[in-house]
């Protein structure tokens, strides 16, 4: 990198909060945030927003006819979008880049308008506007009033974290000196949840239990014997800013990203080499033993957690970094997953405090925090990785 990127502000909303002293709090309980939902005539585990966020969320649908007939995709990243924006101190109508993506977009309205089509034989009116991809940062923007760049995209379950990318890239090529970026995420479908079980990698519901061993989802559990994946809905979004700001709340240091060579379309190798090249990249100069921690991306699954942290020793030896993850306690929220993860690494640099989870046992913590890796990957083989800084270190 030229030089490094200011995280000034961030915001989510998820089963953990809609605030950074929520979310926080959330990490710093040892239970964690899934739930048993119906969803399509089928019980299963599900991480859901909180009844306040959801409240918010139709108060701001019905503040303005044209918002009514969005997706909660939508919905949930200008809610988030508006707080990041205020919190970062820019201003409305000022030139400010957007890019929030999405791995499924409009997944509730689409199967509305899809299964409507199947009953009557035609197309619902607003169903092309309203379920394409670039729905969400044209209207972000609209909401926002900004005069940058928009853009949308969907990269699995690493779009958060290409959005960073794609931040960092258009910030340091001087085309604007601020970006706002990450996911939202709507997944709690009958036909979405149905892919993630024809994957076979979906939590099963069993009887609810209060040992450890219980938990729905066992992300990091190296010793898991079942797939343990759970879907969660979430928005979380960054702001962007040229140079070492003073009121970053965190600097990105390095960035990387690679592609998996592919044998079939889910497929990972056994010690992920997609994250292998990704790390490096993002390393650059850094030694290894100058990162104290690592968000993995950790979906729950035998396969993706071993790979990863294969992948992990690869690159940083057996006495790597502390290692933890987020999905155990609120779900793999697809597209907006890797802003979750990099919201938790930054509040770890802030509170100076790794957050543990409750299967993988880590060294103890170094005493400081200065610098920690964000990963993510998605079908495809899409790993991205990203270095961040702690101020003033």
């Amino acid at each position: 990198m030229k030089e490094p990127i200011s995280i000034t502000a961030l915001s989510s909303i998820s089963a953990l909060g809609s605030t950074l002293d929520e979310v926080w709090n959330a990490y710093l309980k040892e239970d964690h945030y899934l739930s048993e939902v119906g969803i399509g005539g089928k019980t299963i585990w599900a991480s859901h927003m909180p009844k306040s966020i959801n409240e918010e969320i139709q108060q701001l649908r019905q503040s303005d006819i044209k918002y009514k007939p969005l997706d909660d995709t939508v919905l949930f990243a200008i809610y988030a979008a508006r707080k990041a924006v205020k919190d970062a101190g820019w201003k409305n109508e000022s030139k400010f880049g957007i890019n929030i993506g999405s791995s499924r977009g409009a997944t509730t309205l689409f199967e509305k308008y899809h299964e409507d089509f199947l009953k009557e034989g035609n197309a619902a009116t607003l169903s092309s506007p309203t379920t394409t991809l670039g729905n969400i940062s044209s209207w972000v923007a609209h909401d926002l009033k900004s005069k940058g760049p928009e853009i949308s995209h969907s990269i699995t379950c690493s779009t958060a974290l290409h959005a960073v990318l794609n931040g960092v890239a258009w910030i340091q090529s001087g085309l604007t000196d601020k970006f706002l970026v990450g996911g939202s995420e709507a997944p709690l479908t009958p036909f979405t949840i149905a892919q993630m079980q024809a994957l076979k990698v979906y939590s099963i519901v069993s009887s609810r239990a209060q040992s450890r061993d219980d938990f729905p989802c066992k992300a990091m559990d190296l010793n898991k014997t079942k797939n343990t994946m759970v879907l969660g809905e979430a928005a979380a979004l960054a702001c962007l800013e040229k140079g070492v700001d003073s009121n970053a709340l965190a600097l990105i240091e390095g960035i990387g990203y690679a592609t998996e060579p592919l044998e079939h379309s889910v497929s990972i190798s056994t010690d992920a080499k997609c994250f292998q090249d990704s790390m490096k990249m993002a390393l650059g100069e850094s030694e290894p033993r100058d990162v104290d921690a690592i968000v993995l991306h950790a979906p729950g699954t035998i396969k993706g957690d071993q790979s990863e942290y294969l992948a992990i020793k690869k690159i940083f030896g057996e006495n790597h970094p502390y290692l933890t993850t987020n999905k155990w306690k609120v779900g793999h929220t697809f597209g907006a997953s890797g802003l979750l993860s990099l919201e938790m690494a930054v509040l770890m640099l802030l509170k100076q405090q790794c957050i543990p989870g409750p299967f993988f046992k880590n060294q103890e913590q170094n005493n400081s925090l200065k610098r920690i890796m964000v990963n993510a990957v998605g079908f495809g083989g899409n790993a991205v990785s990203v270095l961040l800084h702690r101020p003033g270190t």
